[in-house]
């Protein structure tokens, strides 16, 4: 994985002072976005509106209300924390029971969830308007149970957030907050999704770090500009997150991925996103290599007949995207890339 790495100085200057700045090193973002992320910070940060510190109060419910973790878990955990003569692992298990109810009901949820869908699907087929809505219903249902355990997962974080930063300000006195705060932290982490997807998980006992390298790419100065500051909005909606629908989270990084791959001048995000679905589909229909992404890893299937077959659909794809076609052709490069995107496009069918 290829990290772009930035080693940013903000800059304020004072009359008759030496200069002084704050250094940033960055890996992802450019130094304008760095720049605007830092700038309603500069000369006031005011909050238009007071933040309520009793939040976190109907957050503390809301956690212990979803049955995921036991109080005398919590309880457990915070004594064991404490003690130096526990281990890091022993510390980690008492979250297991936590976790294992997590995964347990996250599992039978997904697997719900994709039952209803399936059952939804068939019935609009019917055209039986009962069947359908009863489908419907049962769809609702069972997405609503799978995003309230996707949604318990972030409230975690929001919580530790919140309580850290308020607990700053506002003297709660209230060692449960804090014993929650903890515990939560280290939960959170152990909450993984992807991993319920999985057949095998993947062992990386044996894989050590041998060593690492530090390279400074660029460095550059950004210089704050004098204006006046904007009122922040106080973090007043906790623990009232709304899932993100996955097909359009992965539709969107696909456009952004094929904007940052072509030049689109002359070319809309449907063009793009055309033209990517019609060379997905072609392949789609090249039964060895579906069968290859379907049976091995994605590094292996890239090295089967995929980049032929990548090759074949760009050369057989209509007029309409000759754009699109003779920069693929004319760079090696950007057609690894493009390569790259229809994979995981066929991937997520």
């Amino acid at each position: 994985m290829e990290c772009v790495q930035t080693l940013s100085r903000l800059n304020r200057t004072y009359p008759g002072k030496a200069e002084t700045g704050t250094f940033i090193l960055d890996f992802f973002n450019d130094p304008d976005e760095i720049l605007e992320a830092f700038q309603p910070y500069y000369q006031t940060a005011e909050l238009d509106d007071v933040s309520d510190p009793d939040l976190i109060f109907d957050l503390f419910d809301k956690l212990r209300a979803a049955g995921i973790f036991q109080w005398q878990e919590v309880e457990q955990f915070c004594e064991a924390f404490l003690q130096k003569s526990k281990s890091n692992a022993a510390i980690a298990n008492i979250c297991k029971p936590a976790v294992e109810r997590w995964q347990k009901r996250y599992k039978l949820a997904v697997d719900a969830y994709k039952q209803a869908k399936d059952m939804f699907d068939r019935t609009k087929k019917t055209a039986d308007a009962v069947l359908i809505a009863n489908a419907e219903n049962g769809f609702k249902e069972c997405k609503q149970e799978k995003d309230a355990l996707e949604i318990f997962k972030k409230d975690l974080g929001t919580f530790v957030r919140f309580y850290e930063f308020m607990s700053q300000i506002v003297d709660y006195d209230n060692k449960d907050l804090e014993k929650l705060s903890l515990y939560a932290r280290n939960l959170r982490p152990m909450l993984r999704e992807a991993l319920l997807d999985e057949e095998d998980d993947i062992d990386l006992n044996s894989v050590v770090l041998s060593h690492y390298r530090l390279s400074k790419i660029r460095q550059q100065d950004i210089q704050l500009k004098e204006d006046t500051g904007k009122y922040l909005i106080p973090g007043n909606e906790l623990g009232t997150a709304k899932p993100k629908d996955k097909k359009e989270e992965f539709l969107s990084q696909i456009i952004s991925r094929l904007n940052e791959l072509f030049i689109t001048d002359h070319l809309t995000d449907k063009d793009l996103l055309n033209y990517a679905y019609t060379i997905r589909d072609k392949i789609s229909e090249n039964e060895l290599v579906m069968s290859q992404i379907a049976n091995n890893s994605p590094e292996q299937a890239l090295l089967g007949d995929f980049p032929k077959a990548i090759d074949d659909a760009v050369m057989d794809s209509n007029e309409a995207h000759q754009n699109q076609m003779m920069q693929l052709l004319s760079d090696p490069a950007k057609a690894a890339n493009f390569s790259r995107i229809v994979f995981d496009m066929l991937k997520n069918i």
